[in-house]
């Protein structure tokens, strides 16, 4: 096998917009989606791992971050969008198939390709955000409902507010996220209801010391990137949650059938969302062919990075499963 060591990364023409992939491996393929506010790096030590057992690893850097193409208006980032960028992807990459992974935000990309594309994603797994169906309210609307003001995703919603606090010093900006929204970080939600008047950063501290599994080097080259960017692309994401749900009606309450798996860690402020529990204890229901679902104790949000022995290893417990 002709395994390269290291992620050969290129810019493809994939659809409409311009995308930078890292591809790892040869095999069968695997697609990797990132969150927020992360890119492709997110993802090496799973590309190593499914690389060295027989598989092609694809990350890009997703619709809005990095060396991807980031349009301006926020509704070019509905779901629809980066499903589709994901079904271009795998064509671009000359496969008729693939497994699908997703982290953060890209957990919902990967169940809802493999919702809508079950032809193309013969399996999926999703790591922080477990698996909902679309659902006739939105978020925004039924956090309206509920009379909250302040979730964090609603002091998203205002074009250049959050941009502006974010970019006012990028390397600060991404160490203070990563570290507090980690299990490592401290005993306080960070992607939750703001105090009024609050911003995002707010809620985070900027660590004294960096866990083992973060270094300087890391947070220097994604900061590097947003420094380039902006952070726009990846906020609007959450500025497109309305239209992403109203074009996702025809497939309201539908399972996702094909072979699934879902991890998160314990800390992970995502599993103390409103109705959390409920979703998790949901997931055989809505995912008929899941195949496991792990809460890692004691890791937080960014569980790939945190554990990624043990994600790795689960990951490809799944994989081998497959043919199975």
């Amino acid at each position: 096998m002709n395994l390269r060591v290291q992620p050969v990364v290129d810019t493809l023409q994939v659809g409409s917009i311009r995308m930078r992939v890292a591809l790892q491996g040869e095999g069968p393929l695997v697609v990797f989606c990132h969150g927020f506010p992360e890119t492709w790096h997110s993802w090496r030590s799973q590309m190593a791992a499914v690389a060295q057992a027989g598989y092609r690893a694809a990350v890009p850097d997703m619709r809005g971050y990095g060396g991807t193409d980031a349009p301006a208006d926020p509704d070019q980032y509905t779901m629809l969008h980066h499903v589709g960028d994901m079904v271009e992807l795998v064509k671009v990459l000359g496969e008729a198939s693939a497994v699908i992974v997703g982290h953060d935000w890209g957990a919902p990309a990967a169940w809802l390709s493999a919702l809508l594309r079950p032809d193309v994603f013969r399996a999926v797994a999703g790591m922080s955000v477990p698996y909902t169906p679309p659902s006739q309210v939105d978020l925004l609307t039924a956090l309206e409902q509920k009379g909250v003001k302040t979730f964090y995703m609603q002091y998203f919603q205002d074009e250049g507010v959050a941009e502006a606090a974010l970019e006012a010093d990028v390397e600060a900006s991404i160490r203070r996220i990563t570290y507090s929204l980690s299990g490592d970080g401290p005993d306080r939600i960070v992607a939750g209801i703001l105090a009024p008047g609050a911003g995002f950063l707010d809620a985070t501290v900027d660590p004294l010391a960096l866990p083992a599994w973060l270094t300087r080097e890391d947070i220097a080259l994604v900061a590097n990137e947003f420094r380039r960017t902006g952070f726009r692309g990846g906020l609007n994401w959450y500025r497109a949650i309305r239209r992403s749900s109203e074009l996702l009606a025809p497939w309201r309450g539908c399972p996702i059938r094909q072979p699934s798996l879902f991890i998160a860690g314990s800390r992970d402020d995502v599993l103390k969302f409103p109705g959390a529990g409920q979703r998790l204890a949901a997931l055989p229901q809505v995912l008929p062919g899941l195949r496991g679902s792990h809460i890692l104790e004691g890791a937080g949000h960014w569980i790939q990075r945190e554990r990624a022995a043990e994600v790795n290893r689960l990951l490809l417990d799944f994989l081998r499963g497959l043919d199975h």
